[in-house]
């Protein structure tokens, strides 16, 4: 599963590529306890996860020289003021807001400090640029389905340097460390693991890989994604009461897509009643049958947040246009 995973999203020569025992969240915290601390670190924060990156820096890792630059849902922060001397931590794009960084312009080449994204919605479903970053972690469990219990974690050549020259100023748990007596722990980029994955689940993660190679591989999963996307965009276009969350189009994601209810009447209610009102579409949609779970995540503006990877069909998601419509009538109705 390592080789074909890195095959198919094209990792670099030299990258290392490991299972790791943890969920999305945890593989991006293995990373930072072990390679954070050298330098100091920029923590790019638009929506809950990244804002969990910046807890970890800040108040478990207490690292001092740690500067979190954030932005309120629907926008990035100013990617410009990232040093290039300091360690970055950042998601390639915001499950819970719906914005993704438009490309890495912003990390130059020959960077001094590591670049460390987590991709968890972003991996085989948008073209990452390997070339400048140093950390990439997912899990099973976005973007082409499958379990929640492992991750994936993706290091440059300059991480593993990192790593082995530079061993973390802090005691370690067994399950976290990736390093032992000065040098890499080989299994873990292997598919040796601390804890048994269940077999059923390695290969329903196998069999997506498969399907992935045999309808064209990432340029083909890309095309689906964005496909997605742009079918939410024209009905968006046509309808007029919601909107994106992310109101510049270059920011939207192609997986994760959060919308909000943008009458003015609605966008008039306090935030109790925009609440009530966006649990009662999703409600009303869920009761129905016509689709589960779209609701926008718990700390996010309240609204839809639709999923748009690669497993969808661009067909489903139109047919679930027409129920939101309906839904959205009746619970306007009930204001």
């Amino acid at each position: 599963m390592i080789d074909r995973s890195a095959g198919l999203l094209g990792l670099p020569d030299g990258w290392r590529l490991g299972i790791v025992p943890a969920s999305d969240t945890g593989a991006v915290e293995m990373a930072l306890w072990n390679l954070l601390g050298p330098r100091g670190v920029d923590v790019l924060v638009w929506e809950s996860f990244g804002r969990d990156w910046a807890t970890d820096a800040t108040s478990q890792l207490g690292l001092a020289d740690t500067r979190v630059l954030d932005a309120p849902y629907g926008r990035l922060p100013d990617l410009s003021a990232v040093e290039d001397d300091r360690d970055v931590v950042f998601t390639w794009n915001g499950t819970t807001s719906g914005v993704r960084v438009p490309d890495a312009e912003w990390l130059r080449p020959g960077r001094a400090g590591l670049a460390i994204c987590d991709a968890t919605s972003a991996v085989f479903a948008m073209d990452l640029p390997y070339e400048r970053l140093d950390v990439v972690t997912w899990s099973w469990q976005k973007a082409l389905g499958g379990e929640a219990a492992h991750g994936m974690l993706a290091l440059s050549p300059r991480a593993v340097e990192r790593l082995e020259s530079q061993p973390p100023p802090r005691a370690l748990p067994k399950i976290f460390r990736l390093t032992k007596g000065g040098s890499l722990i080989e299994g873990v980029f292997t598919g040796a693991t601390i804890n048994t994955p269940s077999m059923l689940c390695v290969e329903d993660a196998l069999d997506g890989l498969r399907w992935a190679e045999e309808i064209g591989g990432l340029p083909a999963l890309i095309a689906r994604s964005e496909a997605n996307l742009a079918a939410v965009a024209d009905w968006v276009g046509r309808t007029p009461w919601i909107d994106f969350l992310p109101r510049d189009a270059a920011t939207r994601s192609c997986t994760s897509i959060c919308l909000s209810f943008s009458a003015p009447e609605v966008e008039a209610l306090d935030d109790d009643r925009r609440a009530a009102l966006a649990k009662r579409v999703t409600g009303l949609v869920d009761e129905a049958g016509a689709g589960h779970d779209i609701g926008s995540y718990r700390d996010a503006p309240p609204g839809l947040r639709l999923w748009g990877g690669a497993t969808v069909e661009t067909d489903d998601l139109e047919s679930l246009f027409p129920w939101i419509e309906w839904a959205y009538g009746e619970a306007v109705a009930e204001v």
